[in-house]
C-alpha cells in the first residue's frame, strides 16, 4: 500500500511537471532565442514570492541578451511573451508598425460584464471602438479647458501649502510622507477640475473620494491571485475575466458622477446665462446629450481622467519632491528659475509662462526616467509581422502574441543615459532632448504614437503648478527615514520607491 501511494504521488508530480513545462518549446520552434524557463515561474523567478519588483527580473534578461538580439522569447509562468530588447524595435511597436500592435494585453482580460468601467477605458479598448472613444474624450482636455480651470489649480496649490505647514507642525522630525500629500493634491485637483466638486482632501475628514481613489490602486489579494493563476493556466481567460475596479468603487463613482451632473445643472439653473465654467464636466454633459449616454456610460468616459490623473500624477510629483530634497543644488537652481517668472508682488505664475520653465520640464522628465509610471508596456500583436533579430534569424510575430516593452530597462541603460543612477536634469536641457530620446525609442514618458497619453498636458500642468507652489514656500530635505537608493517597492505594480518618501519641509520667510 505504501509503495502504491508513493507511486501515485510520483506519478502526480510527474504529470504536474509535464503540464507546467508543456509548451516551453514555443519559442524554440519559431527560431527565437531566449533564457531557459523554469517550471511554475517561467522566466520570472520572483513571480510568486515577490521578493523584488518584476521589472528587475526582466532587466536581468535585458542585460544578458541586448547585445546579441533585438528580441527574445520568455515565459510568464507558462504564458509565452516576446521581450523587446531593441529600443528601435520598441518604437516600431508604438509608432511605425502601430497597426500590427494596436491593442494592449489588458484588453484580453476584461469585458463589460466583468468590469464595465475599466473595459470602457481607452487603455482597454481595441480597434475602431478605441479610436471612437479617444476621439470622444480628447476634446475635453484641450489647453483652453486646462487654462480655464487654472485658477482652481492655484486654489488647490494654496491648500497643499497650508496642509504641508500643518503636517510639519504635527510630525516634527518624523517628516511628511510625500506620496500622501501628492495623492491628496491630485485627488482634489482632478475632482474639482473634472467634476466641479471638492473632495476635501486636505481636511481632517475628507470625503470618501480619497478612500475610493486608494482602493482603485491597492491590489486586493483576489487581483494578485488572478494574475498568478493566469500565468499557470492561460485558458482561464476564457472562463473568468478580470475586475480591476471593485464593484463598490464603481457604484461610488457612478453616484459621484450623478451628483456632479445634478450639482452642475443646479448651478446653471441658478446662475442662468451668467454661469459659465468651460471644464471637462461641461464638455461631458454636452457629449451625453449628443450621444444619449446614461450615468454609467458617462462615468466610464470620466474615469479615463480619474484613473489616469490620480495615482500616476501623484507618483511623479512625490518622486520629484524626493529628488529635490536629496539635491540642494538642483533645488536652488529650480527655485531661481521659478522665482524669475513669478508675477510681480505675487507667488503664482501666469499659465502661459508655466510652460516656459525649461529646467522644471527637465526635472520632471528626469524624475520620470527614474520612476516611470509605465515601467513596461504589455502590447498585443494584432497583425502578423516579420522582423529581423540581429544575430538571430528573422521570425514572424504571430497575431495574439504578448509583447513586453521594458521602458525602465532602456531608461536605466548607460548606453542611452550616461551615469543612469544619478539624477541629472541637465541631460534634458539639450535642444529637443525629449524628442530625440523618444525617437530613439529610449524614453517614453507618456507613451508614444497614436495611443500616447491623452491626459499628458493636464498632468504636466498639475505637477508644474504644485512644484512652483512648494518650492516657492519651502526648503525641502529628505528625512532620515527615506532610503538613499531608488529601490522599487516589490509589492506595487507601478514604479514606487520602497519604504515611502519622507521629507522635511522648512517654511521660507
Amino acid at each position: 500500500m505504501l509503495f502504491l501511494t508513493i507511486g501515485l504521488v510520483l506519478l502526480l508530480a510527474a504529470l504536474v511537471y509535464i503540464y507546467m513545462t508543456w509548451g516551453f518549446n514555443h519559442w524554440q520552434k519559431r527560431g527565437v532565442p531566449g533564457p531557459k524557463p523554469k517550471a511554475f515561474t517561467g522566466n520570472y523567478p520572483n513571480l510568486y514570492t515577490m521578493k523584488r519588483h518584476a521589472i528587475y527580473d526582466i532587466q536581468d534578461i535585458y542585460r544578458d541578451y541586448k547585445q546579441d538580439y533585438d528580441a527574445v522569447g520568455i515565459f510568464g509562468g507558462r504564458a509565452p511573451q516576446l521581450l523587446i530588447l531593441s529600443p528601435q524595435l520598441a518604437r516600431r511597436v508604438f509608432v511605425t508598425d502601430f497597426k500590427h500592435f494596436h491593442d494592449n494585453e489588458i484588453s484580453k482580460m476584461v469585458d463589460e460584464e466583468s468590469d464595465f468601467i475599466f473595459a470602457n477605458n481607452p487603455f482597454s479598448l481595441v480597434g475602431e471602438v478605441w479610436k471612437e472613444r479617444r476621439a470622444d474624450v480628447t476634446p475635453g482636455l484641450t489647453m483652453g479647458r486646462i487654462k480655464t480651470v487654472y485658477p482652481v489649480t492655484n486654489k488647490v496649490c494654496k491648500q497643499l501649502s497650508d496642509f504641508i505647514k500643518k503636517q510639519t507642525r504635527i510630525e516634527g522630525s518624523n517628516g511628511v510622507e510625500a506620496k500622501d500629500i501628492s495623492l491628496r493634491f491630485t485627488s482634489e485637483m482632478v475632482t474639482d477640475c473634472v467634476l466641479g466638486l471638492s473632495a476635501q482632501s486636505f481636511s481632517d475628514t475628507p470625503t470618501p473620494i480619497m478612500a475610493n481613489v486608494k482602493n482603485l490602486f491597492d491590489q486586493s489579494w483576489q487581483f494578485i491571485v488572478y494574475f498568478v493563476l493566469l500565468s499557470l493556466f492561460p485558458a482561464l481567460l476564457y472562463i473568468k475575466r478580470l475586475r480591476f475596479i471593485p464593484k463598490s468603487v464603481e457604484h461610488f463613482f457612478v453616484d459621484l458622477m450623478q451628483n456632479a451632473i445634478d450639482t452642475r445643472r443646479k448651478q446653471q439653473e441658478e446662475g442662468g446665462k451668467h454661469f459659465q465654467r468651460v471644464d471637462f464636466l461641461d464638455y461631458i454633459i454636452q457629449l451625453a446629450n449628443k450621444r444619449q449616454l446614461n450615468t454609467r456610460q458617462l462615468t466610464a468616459h470620466t474615469m479615463t481622467f480619474l484613473l489616469d490623473g490620480f495615482e500616476t500624477t501623484a507618483g511623479i510629483l512625490a518622486h520629484l519632491l524626493l529628488f529635490l530634497g536629496r539635491d540642494e543644488r538642483v533645488q536652488q537652481k529650480l527655485r531661481e528659475e521659478v522665482t524669475a517668472h513669478l508675477e510681480s508682488g505675487q507667488d503664482v505664475i501666469n499659465f502661459d509662462k508655466l510652460h516656459e520653465l525649461p529646467y522644471l520640464d527637465a526635472c520632471i522628465q528626469e524624475t520620470i526616467r527614474h520612476f516611470p509610471p509605465g515601467h513596461m508596456s504589455n502590447k498585443l500583436c494584432t497583425e502578423p509581422l516579420e522582423i529581423p533579430n540581429k544575430n538571430g534569424p528573422n521570425f514572424v510575430i504571430e497575431k495574439g502574441t504578448t509583447i513586453i516593452v521594458p521602458h525602465y530597462c532602456y531608461m536605466h541603460d548607460e548606453e542611452h543615459f550616461s551615469n543612469p543612477a544619478a539624477f541629472e536634469p541637465e541631460r534634458f536641457m539639450e535642444t529637443d532632448a525629449v524628442k530625440i530620446y523618444r525617437e530613439r525609442g529610449v524614453f517614453m514618458a507618456f507613451g508614444d504614437g497614436p495611443r500616447v497619453c491623452i491626459g499628458m498636458r493636464f498632468a504636466m500642468a498639475q505637477i508644474k503648478a504644485a512644484v512652483v507652489e512648494v518650492i516657492t514656500h519651502f526648503n525641502i530635505t529628505a528625512n532620515a527615514k527615506t532610503r538613499k537608493d531608488n529601490l522599487l517597492d516589490r509589492l506595487f505594480f507601478l514604479a514606487r520607491l520602497d519604504g515611502g518618501i519622507w521629507l522635511n519641509f522648512e517654511e521660507r520667510k
